[in-house]
């Protein structure tokens, strides 16, 4: 028979029992909610590093613009030579995107951006010292190299780490990018004035910039201790991309976007001009450009993913060009807000290209080798573009044929776009090769 001394031994000892294993519970949620902890802080610290890298890939290029003549002065650079530096980013882009791929494979994506970002700080506050040309170009080529490979992966890191948020982080991605090309546009200027009127501190202090962005990259690369993705690279497998038509449609499809974008961003003032808008509201009319693009590239990308495909976003944007350019043509003076509108929201093709990009491969491996292939071809399909543009206007004297020229190429932009924007992936049509 039990006694009450005996219940009372055994109820310490069922207690501390009790309690062990509310304590083990509690200990074992604690450790599993750590990981979980972990990566919620790492999916932000690269959500942030992915901004900051998007801030970064064009000010090398929009913030030499206004600050060119007082550059060739300074450095006794020829014309000739001036104007081989409007040509030189569209090189760089396609001739260093396409070793992004196998940097990546090696030491990973996220190492390979660092790297980029490294580049493109070195580049940029080096070339603000150099009293050389050549060397000024090498240093503008090295800084646009750094762009290149990141052009070429963002978009990967993004599939590779955000594959439930395609569409928002590309959206980011894209707004964060229209944004640092404004800035820089519209703030070198008067940066220069303000830091005493030397180019070389307007210039280098786009540095600053790029320096914030490698800092951010490094803690990421150093927290994610990322092995190189080899394993992944064979995972996807070696595509044969030249053979699948979708790739092809993209590459052209971002070329074509390419040579408008570049156009109107490097003619659009002298239009205005030439219809009797002053040169201070067409600086403007050209930052309302960019201005719209910078919501529209945040909104279009999570409109995009939704769909099944995208054709309905390439016909919209097709059109708002074309009725952007019939309009500067035929009335650039009227309305001139209007028309800059529409040239802005047609410029929205770049987002909505990186957005099928990312869409278009089931793999980051797959992705990778599509960026690659897509965005080298298309910058070199673009680099004659804005040359024409220039040559038509020379030709004749008016803006007439270069803008007919420019909306007529939409044509065909529309063409390629819709095969692209079809619910397809390249790995179906350029099956990996076997190991």
């Amino acid at each position: 028979m039990s006694t009450a001394a005996d219940a009372t031994s055994t109820e310490p000892t069922e207690l501390r029992a009790a309690l062990d294993r509310a304590a083990g519970s509690t200990t074992g949620a604690t450790e599993a909610a750590r990981p979980a902890a972990r990566a919620r802080y790492l999916s932000w610290l690269l959500a942030a590093a992915i901004v900051a890298a998007a801030l970064n890939l064009r000010p090398v290029v929009t913030s030499l613009g206004p600050l060119l003549d007082q550059v060739r002065a300074g450095l006794g650079m020829s014309a000739t030579v001036a104007g081989l530096l409007t040509a030189v980013p569209s090189l760089c882009f396609a001739v260093f995107g396409i070793a992004a791929p196998a940097l990546a494979r090696r030491i990973g994506p996220i190492a390979v951006v660092a790297g980029g970002m490294g580049a493109i700080t070195l580049g940029l506050l080096a070339r603000s010292s150099t009293g050389s040309t050549a060397v000024f170009l090498l240093l503008t080529a090295v800084a646009l190299a750094g762009v290149a490979v990141s052009n070429v992966l963002l978009p990967v890191v993004i599939k590779r780490y955000f594959p439930d948020r395609v569409g928002p982080m590309i959206g980011l991605y894209s707004m964060a990018l229209s944004v640092g090309t404004s800035a820089a546009a519209a703030a070198t200027v008067p940066l220069t004035t303000a830091l005493g009127g030397s180019w070389r501190m307007g210039l280098g202090v786009w540095g600053l910039l790029g320096a914030a962005a490698l800092v951010l990259w490094l803690v990421t690369a150093v927290l994610r201790r990322e092995r190189s993705s080899t394993a992944a690279g064979r995972q996807a497998g070696r595509l044969p991309i030249t053979r699948s038509r979708t790739a092809w449609a993209l590459a052209v499809f971002f070329g074509l976007q390419s040579t408008s974008a570049y156009a109107a961003m490097g003619w659009l003032p002298k239009i205005y001009q030439d219809a009797g808008v002053s040169e201070s509201a067409s600086g403007v009319l050209l930052a309302l450009v960019m201005v719209v693009s910078v919501p529209a590239s945040f909104i279009l990308p999570n409109l995009a993913v939704r769909r099944g495909d995208q054709r309905i976003f390439v016909v919209v944007l097709a059109l708002c060009g074309i009725a952007g350019y019939a309009g500067l043509a035929l009335a650039a003076g009227t309305a001139s807000w209007l028309w800059a509108c529409l040239v802005g929201l047609s410029m929205c093709a770049f987002p909505l290209a990186l957005t099928m990009i990312g869409l278009r491969a089931r793999t980051p491996g797959g992705v990778s080798q599509l960026s690659a292939f897509a965005q080298s071809l298309g910058y070199l399909i673009s680099i004659p573009g804005p040359i024409l543009i220039g040559s038509l206007y020379q030709w004749t004297g008016g803006w007439y044929l270069p803008l007919g020229f420019l909306a007529l190429l939409l044509v065909p932009q529309m063409a390629v776009g819709l095969r692209a924007a079809m619910a397809r992936h390249i790995e179906d049509e350029a099956p990996p090769a076997a190991a």
